[in-house]
């Protein structure tokens, strides 16, 4: 073993210890990664920043643009009312057709995007239907996933796979070239939900009203500034209550009507004042004089919904600028028009207590309270995803047409080999642009940077396993131990490995580390290594056990009202039964020989 296959190691358990524990964002960690490579030598700066311009990073950055366009588009207008229809017959009905239909538009945009798009409509499903929340969000994110991996686009991960094959000099993946075995998937990822899932998935009682659900009753209450108070005729900004109390002024009510509390407005004698607080900094503003308590008043949704004041909740997307950020470093308030946070959910954990402080992360759900001319900005941000109400664009037949057939051109030349994917979806953007499907700050907005670098990034690690022959040398390990027990054998330990590790960590990244080491493992046995090739793309994004396995299982976790055991009961006999049968069905559609 020579220092540079130390090296590499070194690094590799390093980057894998910082995608366990997240010390780091997974972009962050990637880049570290490449910037070691190339401070220790092993990489020079040409290779290590070939991410950038790889084949991969290229298509997964156009299939972020062509995804917007397709939501713009307003084709998805009609979801929800198919689905309130179906609703209202049959629970499981509507549990297959949404994970059909999840499925079906994973496997043609980015799978994150699509349940971002219909979390709100099914969510709106769930209230008109009495469904449980519970019970259909789950199978979306699980819908999405299984349709993922029925072509080259359907996610990052077989893109990125796709690149790293070619990379080590075989044909990339074609178009459809997975439908086969990841429609198999598919149908008996379906089946397994119809038949044992739904009866694992939690039937958790919702609170019908967002004010008790989040527990703010507790800390929102009104308080009565008498004539006497030092905050009287002086601003917001400057009030001794907000300088020296950690509150957060929520409304002003005065004569009857309520006001916007922007900084700069004066405070007057006998203003009712709707604060959000924690009990401790309540005890501190009952000691200052001048301030009056209003007696026994419990907060409900109504009372948040005075005078054109809404009451929503808005998830925090991967790759929103407010992730790895407080509430206040963001400048929400400033953003928004004085739009006011009153709570986070965090999992199964409602955070009130000194919350601003807090460092927000993708799938964190905010609960706000605007007025309705503070809602515009935040529905048109890309920062936050509004899941109280639906918000699709509207539905314009022409546009829809036009756009769908881009992206089926698209598809279609990649399919036929008339050009490389990189190069169609490359086109496709610049047709949606220069036809003002899309405005070029739109394109922007809807690619999420944090993917792009993080891939860029740890694509330097998988030249780096091969350019030092730490692939190699990991597969002849592997092929000593568990050799003799036949190439099925091996392919079977490589999607066990493959669908554990992406429930811990990225799994973008551990594609990135397995693929040439299973490339490597078929070259040392002797055979094809498009049966190992397949392997690590089907079960890199088949991780259904942990809410943190893959970003839609993630998105789904508080506005679910699930718990980290739900997807443990539900999600670990479905990937056994894939591991299982991958296992049989992988060999048979990409043969050894």
């Amino acid at each position: 073993m020579t220092w540079e296959n130390i090296t590499v190691l070194i690094i590799m358990v390093l980057a894998l210890y910082l995608f366990i524990t997240e010390k780091f964002s997974i972009d962050t960690v990637s880049v570290i990664v490449m910037i070691l490579l190339m401070i220790t030598g092993i990489l020079t700066p040409q290779e290590g920043f070939s991410g950038f311009t790889n084949p991969a990073t290229i298509t997964v950055t156009a299939m972020f643009v062509m995804s917007a366009a397709v939501y713009k588009s307003g084709a998805l207008s009609k979801i929800t009312t198919i689905l309130n229809l179906i609703g209202k017959k049959s629970y499981l009905f509507t549990m297959i057709s949404l994970m059909l239909i999840s499925g079906t538009l994973s496997a043609f945009m980015n799978d994150t995007a699509v349940v971002a798009i219909l979390l709100p409509v099914t969510l709106d499903v769930a209230k008109k239907t009495g469904i449980n929340p519970s019970k259909l969000l789950m199978p979306l994110s699980f819908g999405a996933l299984l349709g993922g991996i029925c072509t080259l686009i359907g996610t990052s991960t077989n893109i990125l796979v796709s690149g790293i094959a070619e990379h080590e000099g075989f044909s990339p993946i074609g178009m459809f070239e997975m439908a086969p075995a990841g429609l198999c998937f598919m149908i008996i990822g379906i089946t397994y939900m119809a038949l044992f899932g739904n009866w694992l998935l939690p039937n958790r009682k919702e609170e019908n009203s967002l004010a008790k659900e989040y527990g703010i009753s507790e800390y929102v209450t009104e308080i009565i500034l008498l004539p006497e108070a030092k905050s009287v005729g002086g601003t917001i900004k400057n009030s001794p209550l907000v300088k020296k109390i950690d509150i957060s002024i929520i409304q002003v009510i005065r004569d009857e009507k309520t006001l916007i509390p922007f900084p700069g407005l004066v405070l007057h004698a006998n203003d009712i004042l709707k604060v959000s607080c924690n009990i401790e900094e309540l005890k501190k503003m009952l000691d200052y004089e001048g301030i009056k308590l209003k007696a026994d008043k419990k907060i409900e949704d109504d009372d948040l919904l005075k005078d054109d004041l809404v009451l929503i909740e808005a998830l925090i997307p991967g790759g929103s600028k407010m992730e790895d950020l407080t509430i206040k470093e963001y400048n929400f308030r400033q953003r928004f028009e004085e739009a006011n946070v009153l709570a986070i959910r965090r999992r199964d954990e409602i955070l009130h207590d000194s919350f601003s402080k807090v460092t927000l992360k993708s799938g964190d759900v905010l609960l706000i309270t605007a007025f309705n001319e503070q809602m515009i900005e935040l529905k048109k941000s890309d920062d936050l995803l509004i899941i109280s109400e639906t918000n699709h664009s509207p539905f314009v037949f022409k546009r829809m047409l036009s756009i769908v057939l881009i992206l089926a051109t698209v598809v279609l030349l990649a399919a036929l080999h008339i050009a490389p994917i990189v190069l169609t979806a490359t086109i496709g953007v610049v047709v949606l642009i220069a036809l003002k499907f899309l405005k070029t700050d739109e394109a922007y907005q809807s690619i999420d940077w944090k993917v792009v670098f993080m891939l860029a990034g740890i694509l330097s690690l998988g030249v780096a396993l091969e350019k030092t022959g730490t692939a190699a040398l990991l597969a002849v390990g592997l092929v000593k131990a568990l050799g003799i027990f036949g190439p099925q054998v091996l392919l079977s330990v490589f999607f066990g490995l493959t669908f554990l590790s992406t429930n811990f960590m990225s799994n973008n990244a551990t594609a990135a580390i397995l693929t040439p080491i299973a490339i490597k493992t078929a070259l040392e046995l002797g055979i094809d290594s498009r049966p190992f090739i397949m392997t690590v793309a089907f079960a890199a994004s088949l991780s259904f056990m942990t809410p943190m396995g893959y970003q839609t299982n993630t998105m789904i976790y508080a506005p679910g009202n699930y718990r980290f055991k739900d997807y443990l009961l539900v999600g670990t006999p479905l990937n056994i039964i894939l591991w299982i049968l991958a296992t049989f069905i992988i060999p048979y559609f990409y043969p050894f020989n």
